[in-house]
């Protein structure tokens, strides 16, 4: 068994998608339309055909509700790793990412908290190397 696919809520898939490509540099994987439903995915251009993540519009009130209280509690909805968050800070800053956390040293790791303008907090994670 394993996992092949994942989902984050978002309040605009348009602008989530133009985020995650082109803020994050993920690549996008399955984009298609049914009706009012759009199924749309993306992928680390590291790991193409890895583990995918959907870009799921919050079009239901317990979506809605469960993306507003993560994000005023200020928990992350989603947690990406790196092997460099210092690089990968200044990539995403250049590309026009607003970080609600700068890169902070935390017991084992160094993480970031990143805003994709579409209801979330993302946090990145560079694991300490012992």
């Amino acid at each position: 068994m394993k996992i092949k696919l994942t989902s984050i809520y978002v309040d605009d898939q348009q602008k989530a998608l133009a985020f995650y490509t082109g803020v994050l540099g993920f690549k996008a994987k399955a984009d298609f339309s049914n009706g009012p439903f759009r199924w749309l995915t993306v992928v680390s251009p590291e790991e193409p055909e890895g583990t995918e993540l959907q870009l799921a519009l919050n079009d239901n009130l317990a979506a809605k509700a469960y993306q507003q209280a993560m994000l005023s509690q200020g928990q992350p909805a989603l947690m990406l790793f790196t092997d460099d968050i210092k690089v990968d800070h200044e990539r995403i800053t250049a590309n026009g990412g607003a970080f609600a956390m700068a890169p902070t040293q935390v017991t084992g790791s160094t993480i970031a908290q990143v805003n994709d303008g579409c209801g979330n907090l993302i946090q990145i994670t560079e694991l300490a190397r012992w």
